[in-house]
């Protein structure tokens, strides 16, 4: 844009009303963008697409976990050739029968 007080304009009136037109609609198209920002529907909407987003985020980050966590145990109990580890499954067969024991026996006694 140029600075009008040190220079003469030497536009003609035609070319002064086609800049005064252009620059109108450029800002009739940026009160429009603004009025579509600020209105309560794309508010909402924005907010919306962030929280989603935010969920699948910590969505995915609870999936990759959780698969991490069952190859970790998968890989304890399972050889690399896919055969099962029967000196680990045992002893964990074994604690596991004897807490589901202990429970059980447990619930029958405040029961009765």
């Amino acid at each position: 844009m140029s600075d009008t007080s040190r220079t003469s304009d030497t536009r003609t009136p035609a070319q002064i009303e086609a800049d005064i037109k252009r620059r109108r609609e450029a800002l009739a198209e940026t009160l429009d963008e603004i009025g579509v920002r600020v209105h309560p529907k794309t508010i909402v909407g924005d907010a919306k697409a962030r929280f989603v987003a935010g969920v699948d985020h910590t969505l995915g980050r609870a999936y990759v976990g959780a698969n991490r966590l069952v190859s970790d145990v998968k890989g304890q109990f399972v050889s690399e050739e896919g055969a099962p580890r029967l000196e680990r499954i045992v002893p964990a067969a074994v604690v596991l029968v004897g807490v589901v024991g202990l429970l059980a026996v447990n619930s029958r006694r405040r029961k009765g």
